[in-house]
């Protein structure tokens, strides 16, 4: 009986220790070597939604193909899934490849190109940069990118055609490593329209005109990790946690934070599954009749 303390502490001790393996297996392997497709719902509630709305949206974050379970198998298997889901635009926001992330390895832009030239929508597939991109060459991953058919609209937009109306998108270029140029992005599109951005970085959200009524980004990974009580835990953004994932509503504009695939420093991700964004984008009846 006079050991019944010491027996007891330590198979508390033992009992914490399993609790920590079991939490470093799932969030070092299980949680970051999945994917799944999230549908999100969007309601522009503004007198002009009606120039977006009614929009699916396919947003592919921080694919940081060569991380930790991002193989080629893996892309494809992206591909697949957010085909699958029917969009009826395709997003990507940035960080095609990684510069560092343990047991990761490099991948080639050549090789990570082809296998996302195989997305498609009715409305089309369209790509910004990311800081990890403009850290290895810019110039070289657009032009890559390009070749393949996927359309990089970094400080520039496009009118698409839909039906008998025009959907304005505009790229912005990515704001943490200091690429962004929203005068030149926006300039050209008509004004009193509204216009779909998309950017890396959401730190840019802020100096957004009006013009841009959803805008979409990426870039923190929603923290990687996200602890009850404590938030998430590495959001790489001046604003802290203020943008670090979901739907966001300021000024009369909306911001989406995509939390992305990939991993960056660590192969870890707890509280933040990989995911390919669904937006469903809808607006009320009073808008969508303009």
């Amino acid at each position: 009986m006079v050991h019944r303390p010491k027996t007891i502490l330590r198979i508390a001790w033992l009992f914490l220790w399993l609790i920590a393996a079991a939490l470093a297996l799932y969030a070092f392997w299980i949680e970051p070597s999945g994917i799944r497709v999230v549908r999100h719902g969007i309601v522009l509630d503004r007198a002009d939604a009606g120039d977006l709305a009614p929009l699916r949206i396919a947003v592919i974050g921080d694919l940081h193909a060569g991380a930790p379970y991002i193989d080629t198998d893996k892309m494809h298997r992206i591909v697949a899934l957010t085909n699958g889901a029917g969009p009826d635009i395709v997003l990507l926001t940035g960080d095609y490849v990684v510069q560092r992330v343990l047991g990761g390895r490099h991948v080639e832009i050549e090789e990570i190109a082809p296998i996302l030239a195989r997305l498609h929508a009715p409305l089309g597939v369209y790509a910004i940069l990311g800081n990890h991109d403009r850290w290895e060459n810019a110039r070289h991953i657009a032009a890559v990118l390009q070749s393949a058919g996927i359309r990089v609209l970094d400080n520039r937009f496009i009118a698409v055609a839909r039906g008998k109306s025009m959907l304005y998108l505009a790229g912005i270029g990515d704001y943490f490593s200091q690429a962004d140029n929203q005068q030149l992005a926006l300039r050209d599109i008509p004004s009193g329209r509204a216009a779909l951005c998309f950017t890396h970085s959401p730190d840019v959200f802020p100096e957004l005109p009006g013009m841009c009524l959803l805008t979409v980004a990426a870039h923190t990974h929603g923290g990687q990790v996200w602890l009850p009580f404590v938030g998430r835990m590495i959001v790489p953004s001046k604003f802290g946690q203020r943008y670090a994932a979901g739907l966001f509503h300021e000024d009369g504009k909306y911001l989406f934070v995509a939390t992305g695939i990939g991993t960056s420093i660590l192969p870890v991700r707890l509280g933040v599954p990989p995911e390919i964004s669904i937006l469903e984008v809808t607006a009320p009846a009073r808008s969508s009749e303009r």
